[in-house]
């Protein structure tokens, strides 16, 4: 597939489309070009109307009846929303619309973890990416939430404040604040004791908010790890150890229970209390009895790493320039890009 992003010179939300176009794409393969259109002529005749348009294989999909070629901003509607780029979901929509095969690892049971498809990488605009790798490395550094103190050399590069950084990302569910508005929990991280205890090789022992949020840590920090959790069926332990990309499940026949409840909210109240690992499969049929609110699915230890992977690996991959590793050291093996 050829994706094609038209685009006015310097348009603040190309660098956001083609962003999220990644995100959608989520490692299948297609050519993606950025074009730069500067005459109203050049825009009639590439089918532009507004910076930016996204063709695929030439066709816009998110063309508006009436609309006319233009170089001027466009904007894209989707679920009340009002943003200068399509979001991720739309993407991956129209996408699959257009013929691109389906990601094979894309679980619906995961879809709140996923965040409707957006993904869990903050945008980079506004601050957002850097104050959410903040908090994210202080979690990892220290096994507690930031305070604001720590955060306001990031919000402050941003020009915003950090109260205000941190009710977009709560809005937007890459993290959530208590009634005072401090960091109570940053996916995949918790300031408050849940099942799942994880302890990082050279960082802290942290609480995880879910079964696939401890398996992710390891892959986001590029750290061995040990996660301690429960049965919650027989109360049995179950321990996952991860050496150098290798685990170690305890017992061998432990697997992970991927659920949601139909609720509107966070992935925390929809899916994270869902999430669980069980000793075995006849324990985790157990509880997915005793709770018929929840919809799921068993998945064996492999498929439940590779969900981790995929959810929480790409979150420190990208290091912006504003972030202040010096702080808390450059908790993650991943390339910086």
């Amino acid at each position: 597939m050829r994706i094609t992003v038209l685009t006015v010179p310097d348009c603040p939300n190309g660098p956001v489309a083609q962003e999220r176009i990644a995100a959608a794409l989520a490692g299948r393969a297609a050519e993606v070009e950025c074009v730069e259109v500067r005459e109203e002529a050049d825009a009639a005749r590439l089918g532009m109307t507004g910076s930016p348009t996204v063709l695929l294989d030439g066709v816009d999909p998110f063309a508006v009846a009436g609309a006319t070629p233009s170089i001027s901003c466009r904007v894209y509607r989707d679920g009340g929303r009002v943003e200068g780029a399509p979001s991720v979901a739309a993407l991956r929509t129209a996408l699959a619309d257009a013929g691109l095969e389906p990601d094979p690892l894309d679980p619906d049971p995961l879809d709140p973890i996923g965040r409707g498809g957006r993904g869990r990488v903050a945008p980079a605009e506004r601050g957002l990416r850097a104050a959410h790798q903040a908090v994210l490395r202080h979690f990892a550094t220290t096994g507690r939430a930031p305070g604001a103190d720590a955060l306001e050399p990031v919000a402050a590069a941003a020009g915003r404040t950090v109260g205000d950084v941190l009710a977009e990302l709560d809005r937007e569910d890459f993290l959530t604040l208590d009634e005072d508005g401090q960091v109570r929990a940053a996916y995949p991280f918790c300031a408050v004791p849940t099942p799942h205890r994880v302890r990082i090789d050279g960082g802290a022992e942290v609480w995880s908010m879910c079964a696939v949020d401890a398996l992710g840590i390891a892959a986001m920090l590029g750290r061995n790890t040990v996660i301690s959790s429960t049965d919650p069926v027989t109360g049995e332990p179950v321990t996952v150890t991860s050496t150098d990309g290798t685990t170690v499940w305890e017992p061998a026949s432990a697997v992970v229970f991927v659920g949601h409840r139909a609720v509107a909210g966070p992935a925390e109240a929809v899916c994270c209390g869902a999430l669980n690992f069980f000793a075995s499969r006849t324990s985790a049929t157990t509880w997915s009895q005793r709770h018929p609110d929840v919809r799921g699915d068993i998945v064996g230890q492999d498929r439940a790493e590779e969900l981790g992977r995929r959810t929480f690996g790409p979150l420190l991959a990208t290091v912006p320039r504003s972030s202040p590793d010096s702080a808390y050291g450059p908790l993650t093996s991943g390339p910086a890009v």
